[in-house]
């Protein structure tokens, strides 16, 4: 499969949210397809860059085509796609496992529904490998692997989910009827 450009992270946001749908997206060969996202830019109140580069944030701040990987609640981590304007990025919500099933079920550390293995940021990250180690690092280069033809999936956009703030933007692209969601879209 062709990997994705640097040119493909130089759009808007909310472009590369919804082209990012169907594409793969694996981690040393671990991974599967993009079939869930959410856009955030530094005008979106529930954006980390909302409020200006910390050292939290600071990979929004870099080039486009690197990864902003954060933790969250102190447990997870989340991987997010720097693009588009500085301060942008791309949250990945869920994929389609498809590479690597029994080393993600073994960093898991447990053997969920197969639905259940990446169906989140948290799970995702927790399955491919994913920690702040890699906050900062070029998806363009190893690990990282995204390969695959943009906007080639059937896409629906809802309100995004998980926030308190701006949540009621449509903002969160899907794969239509996908079974691998988080959380179902209402389409």
């Amino acid at each position: 499969m062709t990997p994705l450009p640097l040119g493909f992270y130089q759009h808007d946001v909310e472009d590369v949210a919804r082209a990012l749908i169907g594409v793969m997206l694996t981690v040393d060969g671990v991974g599967g397809m993009i079939v869930e996202t959410e856009a955030y830019d530094t005008a979106d109140p529930a954006s980390h860059s909302f409020a200006g580069r910390t050292a939290r944030n600071a990979a929004m701040f870099g080039p486009v085509g690197h990864a902003y990987v954060y933790r969250i609640y102190g447990l997870h981590h989340c991987l997010n796609v720097v693009c588009g304007a500085s301060g942008s990025a791309v949250l990945i919500r869920a994929l389609e496992p498809l590479h690597g099933l029994d080393v993600m079920y073994g960093r898991r550390g447990s053997r969920p529904a197969t639905k259940q293995l990446c169906s989140g940021p948290g799970k995702l990250c927790s399955a491919l490998g994913i920690d702040l180690r890699l906050d900062g690092a070029s998806l363009l280069e190893a690990p990282f692997a995204l390969t695959g033809t943009p906007n080639a999936a059937p896409v629906v956009v809802a309100p995004r989910i998980g926030i308190t703030q701006a949540a009621e933007r449509p903002s969160r692209f899907g794969w239509k009827n996908s079974p691998w969601l988080s959380r179902p879209m209402g389409d």
